[in-house]
């Protein structure tokens, strides 16, 4: 691991290697903010990138893994999960829930454990590259592996 790691990618890989997780965290030169842009800087297509989307839930942080090439569909999962009411969460809710800042919220390594869904079709890729805490880290999972971590479950989300 680089000595210049950011700390939320540190705090990131430590969590990757209590769980057991194969990848390690990739810093890139430009940032990954996007799943574009993460597809385009580790070379694969948009649909193998794990968008992570952080929602209000009723209140309650929700964690959504998605594939970069899918939109949520913010009914379908109050639906889904049981919930009154599910938004976007602002800014301060992201960080606040995650420690990691949005274009950088990883799956792992928050402060506290966070309800997470994960999207059915993130299984469709052999390798799927998710958010290592920072806009400029990824690593490298498996649909199987990501589940594992997360303590996910899966569900369709558009």
């Amino acid at each position: 691991m680089p000595e210049k790691l950011h700390p939320n990618a540190v705090r990131v890989a430590s969590a990757l290697r209590e769980l057991g997780a194969t990848g390690e965290i990739v810093v890139l030169p430009d940032s990954a903010r996007t799943a574009a842009e993460a597809a385009a800087a580790v070379g694969v297509d948009v649909g193998a990138i794990v968008k992570s989307m952080l929602f209000e839930a009723d209140g309650a942080p929700l964690l959504v893994l998605t594939s970069g090439a899918h939109n949520v569909d913010v009914n379908l999962i109050a639906r889904t999960v049981g919930a009154e009411k599910v938004r976007r969460a602002a800014p301060e809710f992201v960080r606040a829930a995650t420690g990691q800042p949005i274009g950088g919220v990883g799956p792992v390594g928050h402060p506290a454990p966070i309800r997470t869904l994960v999207d059915s079709w993130l299984g469709k890729h052999e390798v799927i590259w998710a958010a290592g805490g920072h806009p400029h880290a990824v690593f490298p999972t498996t649909f199987d592996e990501l589940l594992r971590i997360t303590g996910g479950t899966v569900v369709e989300v558009e």
